[in-house]
């Protein structure tokens, strides 16, 4: 299992995106391992400067499962447990919204009915997918439901669809066949969509609304391996963010590096999260598909990590770079620098970093910084 480790005070962050290998389908699973429970604390740690007992800091800490993954949430401050309290009842109101496995919520009932009037959520997470799809040239769609159910991978026991299948399902793939009037989605015919891409993404951003609400004064919080980071840690320094290693994504001392952020989301996206391997070829396959050919994407990277401001965004991001390969997803930093940074790991080994984050990335590895080609 990847793990987010912390303790109940200045612990670093380490954002796993890991899962525990079997020979069929991969469950996505992040384990926090923290202080349980809330109250005052004044925990220090060797790693970062101490904060003078003078200074305790009431925290709360929780966990639940939703959205398909273990989740953690915890807040410093005076109003610390309300806070958590309401970012949890927020998750599971997310979570019932936009699931597409409950068969009552908002998107299995437009995917049903194949109209229908969306939510002030939805219609969000909504136009923020048609960015993403517009400005990568469709690398994120989320149209592909259909053909995430062919392989398996909605949830079900993932197989290798006949290649006649998989054409039939994306002759009818494409955001640009989706109509949006008056805050009412139709989708084209034979289609379904799936906002699961950027929705923890877009959680973690409404529970740094909720943080702000009630005058947290530190925050972070992990949505299966999604971590967002509210201001600074309650000793003033910045949370580090340790990137999996995707060669061994279950050996938490075995990282690509650490970066530093506050008020950021770092966002990873990899094959290694789930696949399965055919037992007739041998050929692995993952689950990041590639909306071009119906595959899965075959990118020259093992993983892209996406460090943003913008939950929802770093999300998408981090799927449609990943499709995009090395050089596609570094031009698209070129011309969004302002929105996002990235760190690239290529089928080589090869770490490339950009400069947005260069000076606050540190690794035991030799690594690329990206400036740019202009």
């Amino acid at each position: 299992m990847g793990s987010l480790l912390l303790d109940s005070i200045t612990k670093e962050v380490v954002m796993i995106m890991s899962m525990k290998k079997t020979a069929s389908v991969i469950l996505s699973a992040v384990i926090l391992i923290l202080s349980c429970g809330c109250g005052a604390s004044s925990q220090q740690n060797s790693e970062a400067p101490e904060i003078p007992a003078k200074q305790d800091i009431t925290s709360c800490t929780k966990e639940l499962f939703a959205m398909d993954t273990y989740m953690t949430v915890t807040a410093y401050g005076e109003k610390a447990e309300k806070a958590v309290g309401e970012a949890l009842s927020e998750i599971q109101r997310l979570d019932a919204l936009l699931s597409t496995e409950n068969t009552e919520s908002e998107i299995s009932l437009l995917n049903k009915k194949g109209s229908a009037k969306l939510s002030e959520d939805s219609t969000y997470l909504y136009e923020k997918a048609k960015y993403i799809y517009d400005t990568t040239g469709g690398a994120y769609d989320i149209t592909i439901y259909p053909l995430m159910k062919l392989w398996g991978f909605d949830g079900g026991e993932p197989s290798l669809p006949e290649d006649s299948e998989i054409k039939a399902v994306l002759a009818n793939i494409g955001s640009d066949r989706l109509k949006y009037s008056d805050g009412t989605l139709t989708l084209g015919q034979s289609q379904g969509i799936d906002l699961g891409g950027i929705a923890k993404g877009y959680t973690s951003g409404r529970i740094m609304q909720i943080f702000e609400e009630n005058d947290i004064s530190s925050g972070v919080v992990s949505l299966g391996g999604n971590v967002q980071c509210y201001k600074k840690k309650p000793d003033g320094s910045l949370w580090r963010c340790g990137i999996t290693d995707p060669d061994n994504p279950d050996d938490t001392s075995s990282l690509i590096g650490k970066v530093e952020v506050e008020d950021k989301a770092v966002i990873t996206s990899g094959g290694y999260e789930r696949f399965f391997t055919d037992e007739k070829s041998g050929v692995t396959y993952h689950h990041i598909m590639d909306p071009e050919t119906g595959y899965s994407a075959k990118s020259g990277l093992k993983s892209v990590s996406i460090v943003s401001s913008d939950g929802t965004l770093a999300d998408g991001l981090s799927t449609a770079c990943f499709v995009l390969g090395r050089e596609k997803a570094l031009k698209y930093w070129e011309n969004h620098r302002k929105e996002c940074d990235m760190i690239l790991v290529t089928d080589d080994g090869e770490v490339i970093v950009t400069s947005g984050i260069s000076g606050a990335f540190s690794s035991d590895r030799d690594f690329t910084v990206y400036n740019g080609s202009r």
